[in-house]
């Protein structure tokens, strides 16, 4: 039963990964500096954008972020709480073995694995809806990025507008990304909403409420 609950754990330590992997603003590990770069001039109507800064850097994207943290520490807290309390009557059932027919431990047994086998489950089901609210809320703040990038765009007299990921090199003045967080921050500033639930979708659910507060 120790091995069982121990493998099925799993699941704790892959929604923490899954935790850290979606923080958009989480620090990477440091890396060698980067040789200086001297660019050439502007070019006049080419924009680069890079959604990933934009998202990561903005108010909003932050609340997000802090909120996923907040609701992925409220899952394992809940998973381990239960977890250790498996695990305390495992050992208590295997403490009383030498004195239990073998019918009785039979029954303590599969009541356990029972048990056990349903915590694995809600592991399981957490994960799935910590990964669901993530989708769902940064969806949010992606759509309400459209908007801004237009504005922007149009502010700046772009012609064409590259994605920074997609790009080696390219001269910082031709950036937009900074001027399109400071649009979306006069946008939106947060978005409130909690752990989807898998297990009692209800018809009409709230959706995600945005807060310029």
């Amino acid at each position: 039963m120790s091995k069982f609950l121990s493998a099925a754990a799993s699941s704790v330590v892959a929604l923490a990964i899954a935790t850290s992997a979606s923080a958009q603003t989480a620090p990477a590990a440091a890396a060698p500096a980067a040789p200086a770069v001297t660019h050439g001039p502007a070019l006049p109507g080419v924009c680069i954008f890079s959604d990933k800064r934009a998202v990561g850097q903005s108010l909003v994207g932050k609340a997000v972020d802090a909120r996923l943290k907040t609701i992925a520490q409220q899952v394992q807290a809940e998973l381990n709480g239960e977890r250790s309390a498996l695990e305390t009557e495992a050992k208590a059932l295997e403490a009383k073995r030498a004195t239990l027919a073998q019918d009785a431990q039979e029954q303590q047994g599969a009541a356990l694995q029972v048990k056990a086998n349903a915590w694995q489950r809600k592991a399981q089901l957490r994960q799935k809806e910590y990964e669901a609210t993530e989708q769902k809320a940064l969806s949010r703040v992606y759509q309400e990025l459209n908007t801004p990038i237009t504005q922007v765009y149009q502010a700046q007299k772009c012609s064409i507008l590259l994605d920074r990921e997609s790009v080696m090199f390219a001269n910082p003045a031709m950036d937009i990304t900074d001027a399109v967080v400071t649009a979306l921050d006069a946008r939106i500033k947060t978005l409130t909403f909690d752990r989807e639930r898998l297990d009692q979708q209800v018809p009409g659910a709230q959706a995600l409420q945005p807060s310029n507060k």
